[in-house]
């Protein structure tokens, strides 16, 4: 019973997680409030939710590490903080109960000087909005009695990787050989982290007690442009080179004074205006991960997209 791991939520990097726990021979319990989740010999799969005491420690049972993945219900800095610091609260609180690790990812809205190459010791002292929630919730893993890791990646692409700007954004539209538009900048070099090599760092760290209470980088390539990983998309499709439009900041900054649902994404425009670059060298060597090579995740990614018809 000692060799059980949990993954609260099922989105992209919680199915990540508990697909390669399986694959290296590990029990696996993953906790949604639908029972969803990987189909697999090793992974149970059980309904309830992740705020709920009780239930957390009964699937906590016999648990030596604890991946929490779950995600706010919307993309906004009030559904943020009504959900996620009580539901990381209850999670802890239950970890601890049973001397877990609870291995966090995490994104970069936390860093106050984005300007800057963002390293693992850069300052993390964002205010205000999405980004001053992850600030406050990287504060009170860092006080908690129970061990910590976050590992911090850029924007997300890969398998399952849907409703983001490596996502849906540029992959439908390339495999149906249309053109694409991409927010702030065509130009700008961004870092995009491969979900799977987020996932082998947080197992990574769960299995080192020496990287735990830190912030580590998942591993993640040299920054590209938008433009650039579209082309590479589709390259990969085999289909044509699209046009990449783009569709300038201020422009989703006036509809913010509208609409809210403008004014979440032109809080965190600055990312796509200007280099937005992560560096993981530090966390590569302490964990001994490597980010997978860009080709090759890009192929993965567009072939999980055409099997999804």
């Amino acid at each position: 019973m000692s060799n059980v791991y949990v993954v609260t939520g099922a989105g992209p990097v919680g199915w990540t997680v508990a697909s390669q726990l399986a694959e290296q021979r590990r029990r696996v319990r993953v906790l949604t409030r639908s029972g969803s989740g990987p189909q697999h010999p090793l992974i149970e799969r059980i309904t309830g939710d992740a705020k709920d005491p009780a239930a957390l420690r009964a699937v906590f049972t016999g648990a030596k590490a604890v991946f929490h993945c779950i995600h706010g219900s919307a993309y906004t800095a009030a559904a943020w903080r009504a959900e996620l610091p009580a539901a990381e609260q209850a999670v802890l609180a239950a970890a601890r109960e049973v001397d877990a690790v609870v291995v966090f990812p995490e994104s970069l809205y936390s860093y106050s000087e984005p300007d800057s190459v963002m390293a693992e010791n850069s300052p993390r002292q964002a205010v205000g909005g999405k980004r001053g929630v992850r600030t406050e919730l990287l504060k009170a893993r860092s006080t908690s009695a129970t061990p910590t890791v976050s590992v911090a990646a850029g924007d997300f692409f890969g398998p399952r990787v849907r409703m983001a700007h490596g996502g849906e954004r540029l992959v439908v539209p390339i495999l149906a050989g249309k053109n694409v538009s991409v927010v702030g900048s065509a130009s700008q070099p961004h870092s995009f982290t491969y979900v799977p090599d987020l996932a082998s760092a947080m197992i990574a760290a769960a299995d080192r007690p020496s990287a735990w209470n830190a912030v580590w980088h998942a591993p993640t390539g040299p920054a590209i442009t938008q433009k650039k990983l579209a082309l590479a998309y589709a390259a990969a499709a085999g289909r044509p080179a699209p046009k990449v439009r783009v569709l300038p900041g201020w422009t989703l900054r006036a509809a913010g004074m509208f609409s809210a649902d403008a004014r979440e994404p032109a809080e965190t425009l600055y990312q796509f205006e200007r280099p937005f670059i992560m560096d993981s060298a530090a966390s590569q060597a302490a964990l001994r991960v490597e980010p997978t090579p860009f080709e090759t995740a890009v192929a993965a990614t567009v072939d999980w997209w055409r099997q999804q018809g």
